[in-house]
This record gives C-alpha cells, structure tokens and sequence, in this order.
C-alpha cells in the first residue's frame, strides 16, 4: 500500500511546528533563568551591603524597586491599632501565622514590619496578645526590606478584617486609611529591647534561587527532539511500507 503524499507533508509540517514551538519556549525559559539569576547577583549585593538607616535609604532611593532587599535599622513606635495577622505560613512544618505591624518612625515614613511567626490559633480575630504583642514603647529594629507581595491580600469587604494572605503592601495602605507605608516591608531580623519571650519567632530571609527555569527549559527541548525523532521513526515507517508495496506489486 502506497502512502499518500499528503500524509506526508502534513507530517512533516506538524513535526517542525511542533519543534519550533517547543525550542522558542526552551529559550523562552532560559531567558528567564538569565532573569532570575540577574536579580539574584542583586539581592545578593544588596545582602552583602551594611545596614543603612531607613530614611537614609529612602532618601537615596526613594521609592522605586531599589528599596528591596536592602539592610535597614530604623528606630520608632508600633501602631497596633493597626497590626495585622498574615495568615498560613508555617515553621518548620508547624502551622502558624506571622504579626505585621505598622512602624512610625522617628524621622517619619511608616513600614509595614513582619515582626515574625506565631502558632496558629483557631477562628484567630483579634491581635496577639502576650508574649507576641508588640512594645508599646519606643523600639530600634534591624531587618531586610522586601519587595511588596503578588495577589489580594484581603479575601472580603469587611473592613476590621486583621487577617491577610499577602503582604499587598498598596492594598494594605489602602485599607489603613492611605497611611502613607513605604512601599516595601521589612522582615524583623532583631529589635531592642527584645520581646519579652520568643515569640513572634523572627523569620528567614528568603534564599534566592533559580526556580524551574532550567528543568522547564530542558523539557522543551526534550519535547522538540521527540518531535523531530518521532518524524524520522514515521517517515522511516512510511517508507518501508511504500517498499513492501511496491515488492508485492511487481511480485503479482
């Protein structure tokens, strides 16, 4: 039996799409890797910068994207009025939540402080209490500015709502009344005077990585040479059969 030339131009076709779409993605993936791995050379130079104080951060700076992952040490009172639970985020596998609670600085700005983990407590809607409340006396705090969070940090409309998913840091401001909160917030790495016990638990800095650029990458190129394989198996297959066709024609 003969193969039809059209089977074959089709085939042929849908192989090279097929592979030149998955190639593009696999550079498309390593472009982002390129990305990721550019943005990790800068938080990690950032890292390695000593703590300047906040104002003096802002006042270089200002309020774009170079505020994040910058050491700061800033001196204040917390507005617990104001704090908030961000909810789900565990500890070594313990559930939990973390306390964020507005800054008002000495020289002025206010920052959204992640003063750290607390266990998880059922139908949580009130603020911490001891051990985790905040001082209410003045406080000189250290830690890393992070970049504002992806998503709604508010899952309704209720407006004495304390519990977040996200340090939106916007949409916070927002639902504070327009506060006026630097556009980044800093993760709690040491306070004097300390708390009083161990909580809140201040958390990690974030370690940067690579993500799944280069696995994702890999994938597609692993999926392009399976369609140019697979065309070449086929054509092969379709060949052969034109082949035993023909023996068998002339055979008759």
């Amino acid at each position: 039996m003969r193969i039809p030339p059209a089977r074959r131009i089709v085939l042929f076709a849908v192989s090279v799409v097929v592979a030149a779409v998955c190639v593009r993605l696999g550079f498309w993936q390593l472009d982002r890797l390129d990305e990721r791995r550019a943005l990790n050379a800068e938080i990690e130079a950032g890292l390695a910068e000593a703590p300047i104080s906040l104002t003096g951060l802002l006042d270089t700076a200002g309020n774009g994207d170079d505020l994040a992952y910058r050491r700061v040490v800033a001196s204040g009172t917390y507005d617990v009025a104001n704090e908030l639970i961000l909810y789900g985020r565990a500890l070594d596998g313990s559930p939990g939540d973390h306390v964020l609670t507005p800054l008002v600085t000495d020289d002025g700005p206010v920052v959204l402080v992640d003063r750290g983990w607390i266990p998880a407590e059922p139908n949580r809607d009130a603020p911490v209490g001891p051990p985790a409340a905040a001082s209410d006396g003045d406080v000189r705090i250290e830690g890393v500015l992070l970049p504002t969070e992806e998503g709604a940090a508010f899952t309704g409309d209720d407006e004495e709502a304390i519990l977040v998913r996200a340090v939106n840091v916007p949409e916070i401001d927002d639902r504070l009344g327009g506060y006026g909160l630097v556009p980044s917030y800093l993760l709690l790495q040491t306070q004097s005077p300390a708390q009083p016990q161990d909580l809140p638990v201040p958390a990690a800095v974030p370690e940067p990585t690579e993500g799944p650029h280069l696995s994702y990458a890999i994938q597609w190129f692993s999926f392009a040479t399976i369609a140019v394989v697979g065309y070449v198996v086929l054509a092969r297959r379709d060949r052969r059969e034109d082949l035993d066709g023909a023996d068998a024609g002339g055979g008759g």
